[in-house]
């Protein structure tokens, strides 16, 4: 499994975990303290923020998840992978799909997300 791959998926693991104190746990290992988060409807910084901004969108979209879609890549200190997000009940109806891009610490932790939605 590549670097690329490896962030990747623990990211969407943050963004899967529905027990708070579980998923916060998983955003403390997964973006630096001073991380930041856009993408064109919502924003977060800090772990704080971040954790709250997942919350939020698990909030709106309940009962769905988050899953690799296509490969990871990445050069340097930056990612890039895309996603789908679909019903646990029914992965297949994709829901939405998107492409994020992360620069990384030397932790391997994500210090700036950007996200671009690319089908809804």
């Amino acid at each position: 499994m590549n670097q690329a791959t490896h962030i990747a998926e623990r990211y969407l693991a943050a963004w899967n975990e529905r027990e708070p104190a579980a998923r916060r746990a998983h955003v403390v290992q997964v973006f630096a303290p001073d991380a930041s988060y856009l993408d064109p409807i919502m924003r977060g910084s800090g772990v704080d923020g971040i954790d709250a901004m997942i919350g939020a969108a698990q909030q709106q979209f309940p009962g769905c998840r988050f899953a690799l879609h296509g490969t990871p890549s990445g050069h340097n200190d930056v990612v890039r992978f895309s996603w789908s997000l679909a019903a646990e009940a029914a992965p297949d109806a994709v829901l939405a799909v998107g492409t994020d891009f992360a620069t990384v610490d030397a932790q391997g932790r994500l210090v700036r997300v950007t996200g671009f939605l690319d089908a809804a």
